[in-house]
Formats: structure tokens, C-alpha cells, sequence
């Protein structure tokens, strides 16, 4: 028994500690020069030379962001089970992006089934204040895909990404 509580006690110092570091890691509150990209409470956060953002769920409990493909604006749906950025041809028309019928050639499964799409690069994604360059995309028909997906293909280049207090915050 007396080895239990030795045992207990020095778990909870650990876990006191841990919270502690813990609180000292995670990035402070965007300060008031730094401007939000989609709403009030999306944050972007730099420090010592790391770019953070912080997204909110929306009240359908997803992660809903704008965005900039070649300095045009962008929604986007974070999809973490998504393998690669999707846009549907609608938005990808106004990047110049308008796939031929013989371009459809990918097959891809989604969650309303199986579908064709176009295999597509972007030259540079913004988000907030990360940036990334040369993702692999997925041109959609219009019916198949009604919001944009930000993929793996974009999470994937950033040094990490997690779901912490509520919010999906993206580094870079």
C-alpha cells in the first residue's frame, strides 16, 4: 500500500509539472496588430520565427478558413482526412484551373462514393500568415464536392498541426 501512494504522489507531481510546461509552451493570444484572416477568433500568432494559426470549430463542429491560391481568395473546409487539397471546378475556374473532360482520369472515394477528378498543382497556398508552396490538388465536379478541402497535401508540409481547446491550430 505504502508503495501505491509513493507511486500516486510522484504521478501527480509529474502531471503538475507537465501541465506547467505545458502552459509555458503554448503560443500567447495574438496581440492586437495582428489581424484576423475569416473571423474574429481565428488567430495568427509569430514567435521566434514560427507562424501559428488558430482555428475555431464553426457551429457544424468543423474548421472553416479562408484562404489564397495565387493571391486570390479562397473558403476552405480543414479536412484532416482528406489526402490532398480539393477544390471543386467552380472555384478552381477562377484560378484559370478548368480541366478537360480527359483530364478527369484520378479515381477518388469520397464520402458520397466514387468519383472522377483531375490531378491538379498549386503553386502556393496562404493561410493566414503560413505559406506553402507546390501542393498537390484535386479538381472535383461542382456536384460531387460542395465546399473545398484543405488537405494533407497542405497540413502535411507544416511542422505540425493539432486539435488543442477547442480550435485546430496549424505551425509552420
Amino acid at each position: 500500500m505504502r508503495n501505491i501512494m509513493i507511486f500516486a504522489a510522484i504521478m501527480i507531481g509529474l502531471g503538475t509539472l507537465m501541465a506547467q510546461m505545458a502552459d509555458r509552451m503554448t503560443p500567447a493570444p495574438a496581440s492586437a496588430g495582428t489581424a484576423p484572416r475569416k473571423a474574429a477568433s481565428t488567430e495568427t500568432v509569430a514567435l521566434a520565427g514560427i507562424r501559428s494559426l488558430s482555428i475555431p470549430r464553426d457551429g457544424r463542429g468543423h474548421f472553416q478558413t479562408d484562404g489564397r491560391i495565387d493571391g486570390q481568395r479562397i473558403d476552405f473546409m480543414v479536412d484532416t482526412g482528406a489526402s490532398l487539397v480539393a477544390l471543386n471546378e467552380k472555384s478552381a475556374a477562377r484560378f484559370g484551373l478548368r480541366p478537360s473532360r480527359g483530364d478527369y482520369n484520378a479515381t477518388v472515394t469520397t464520402a458520397n462514393g466514387t468519383i472522377k477528378a483531375a490531378r491538379t498543382r498549386l503553386a502556393v497556398i496562404e493561410l493566414g500568415g503560413l505559406v506553402v508552396r507546390d501542393v498537390d490538388a484535386m479538381v472535383l465536379p461542382d456536384e460531387a464536392l460542395s465546399e473545398n478541402l484543405l488537405g494533407l497535401s497542405f497540413l502535411s508540409k507544416l511542422k505540425r498541426f493539432e486539435y488543442a481547446n477547442g480550435k485546430l491550430v496549424l505551425e509552420q
